[in-house]
């Protein structure tokens, strides 16, 4: 199926890594251009090496921004060219105590996470609206519904994008721009790589040995019982921002393997 991507230009935050790098590939493959995003030039510059190996006929360029900090966000938002594709990625998250968890750490991680959407929606969505197109996708988590105890301030804010993105959704009534949220489930990013490597050091037990006893013990919800594949959540949030989604809008689209439940 052509997902009629070809010459669109997509602006992924954080995506020099995980879901968003995995999805610029997928958006590449399909003929996009595509600008990708990272906290430091040194890491949007090799990103963008891998990329340009793996697709050297395709345009990719990429803007450095640290979200947590306000003068790189205005000059990102000062520098963006026409982008027909918004995808909303770029998310930090910390473990800890509630009772240990300061202020501080909660304005971080609701800065990064909602207001970089918010940000970039607010700037963005009136030319889609003008161009009578456009698509915008803010990447949530199944922690917006699981909230588990130690990552109270990071599902607060993968709860909070949800409202956001459905809130814009009403704004696009009877235009071809779309606006939706896609909630990942247990992902194999480089954080879930790194976890798996340093608690199966720790226990003295495989990699496939943890994995399967944090579905088992933990993750027990999940139908899949195991880490999707970055690659997987990103075949889902392409065709999402393609022009064959035209009747999705306002939607929460699951990527859970079941971990979340419900019927909705």
């Amino acid at each position: 199926m052509d997902l009629e991507l070809k010459e669109k230009t997509v602006f992924i935050t954080g995506s020099t890594a995980g879901i968003g790098f995995a999805t610029a590939k997928a958006l590449l493959s399909e003929g996009a251009i595509v600008i990708i995003n990272g906290r430091t030039s040194a890491s949007v510059e090799a990103a963008i090496k891998r990329l340009e190996y793996a697709f050297p006929k395709e345009t990719i360029t990429g803007i450095s921004a640290d979200f947590s900090k306000q003068n790189e966000v205005n000059i990102l938002l000062e520098n963006l060219p026409k982008i027909d594709i918004l995808i909303n990625n770029v998310g930090v998250y910390s473990s800890g105590s509630f009772f240990k968890t300061e202020d501080a750490e909660w304005y971080r991680q609701f800065e990064v996470n909602v207001m970089s959407g918010v940000r970039l929606s607010r700037i963005i969505l009136p030319s889609m609206l003008a161009n009578n197109w456009g698509r915008i996708l803010f990447i949530s988590s199944e922690c917006a519904s699981l909230t588990p105890p130690d990552l109270i301030a990071y599902s607060m804010t993968k709860a909070a994008i949800l409202a956001v993105s459905r809130g814009l959704a009403q704004l696009t009534k009877g235009t071809n721009v779309t606006i939706n949220s896609v909630i990942p489930g247990s992902t194999l990013s480089q954080g879930a790589e790194q976890f798996l490597e340093d608690a199966a050091q720790k226990k003295q037990k495989t990699k496939d040995e943890i994995e399967n006893a944090f579905f088992t013990k933990v993750r027990t919800t999940s139908l899949l019982q195991r880490f999707a594949k970055v690659e997987e959540v990103a075949d889902t949030i392409v065709y999402i921002t393609s022009p064959r989604s035209s009747a999705t809008n306002g939607a929460a689209i699951k990527v859970d393997g079941g971990s979340s439940g419900g019927l909705f």
